[in-house]
């Protein structure tokens, strides 16, 4: 009797352990889709330090000041009119004057000398400013190196169109706006993004998959047509 209670205990047992088994095929995983395909949060994906605490306003004087700033000069050099040199000595000469009169006046009128702190810009921000700037550089000389190289039709086709891009871009804005526009964009989109980061994916996952449809049908009616030797190459291999 006690064998038999055995033999169907283990009966049970694997197939519980067979039907979830079975569950788990017929439910697999679905892993969320993320732009750019990164694994990780968007404050680690951004280097996880200073830098990324302003891009992502977790320091709200630090970013609100470099916004403020550069709006301010974007405003003086755009509309007013200002050139970099012009303003950069008046602003020394501005800053030297107050300075120079109050220290004087301060021996008059029994008040205590201004302590000029000492100002040590932080290593770390612009160490890591440097090594981003590094490998975007590298990363940019490498995509150029095999778009040039020939041997990727499709890397080459978004090179030609994102430069096109770029160039209808300039002829709308000045350099100053441009990089006061991209400068913008780096101080609010990842921070919208952060907030909002499901829904974005959610919408950057249906335009991929409409673009690469797109493409798909582009390169079976255009460009497996064209008579360029590595396509036959690749479509024989």
């Amino acid at each position: 009797m006690e064998n038999k209670q055995k033999a169907v205990a283990r009966n049970d047992s694997s197939s519980s352990s067979s039907s979830t088994d079975e569950n788990d095929f017929r439910h697999p995983v679905h892993k969320k889709f993320h732009l750019f395909g990164r694994h990780k949060s968007l404050h680690a994906a951004l280097g996880g330090g200073k830098l990324a605490d302003v891009l992502l306003w977790r320091n709200k004087q630090i970013s609100g000041g470099l916004f403020a700033g550069a709006t301010v000069i974007w405003f003086l050099f755009e509309w007013i009119g200002y050139h970099l040199l012009t303003f950069i000595c008046h602003s020394l000469i501005v800053s030297l004057a107050i300075l120079f009169f109050w220290s004087n006046l301060s021996l008059f009128v029994n008040k205590s000398l201004i302590e000029f702190p000492k100002i040590e810009l932080p290593e770390e921000l612009w160490t890591q400013v440097a090594l981003l700037l590094r490998d975007q550089f590298t990363c940019a000389f490498g995509i150029f190196r095999e778009v040039a190289s020939g041997n990727d039709l499709k890397k080459f086709l978004y090179a030609i169109f994102g430069l096109w891009i770029i160039s209808i871009v300039g002829r709308w804005f000045n350099l100053l706006t441009l990089v006061y526009i991209i400068f913008v964009v780096l101080l609010t989109v990842p921070f919208f993004y952060e907030k909002y980061d499901d829904q974005v994916d959610a919408y950057g996952e249906m335009a991929i998959k409409e673009l690469r449809r797109q493409y798909s049908q582009l390169d079976e009616k255009v460009l497996q047509k064209l008579p360029i030797p590595f396509l036959k190459d690749i479509k024989q291999d």
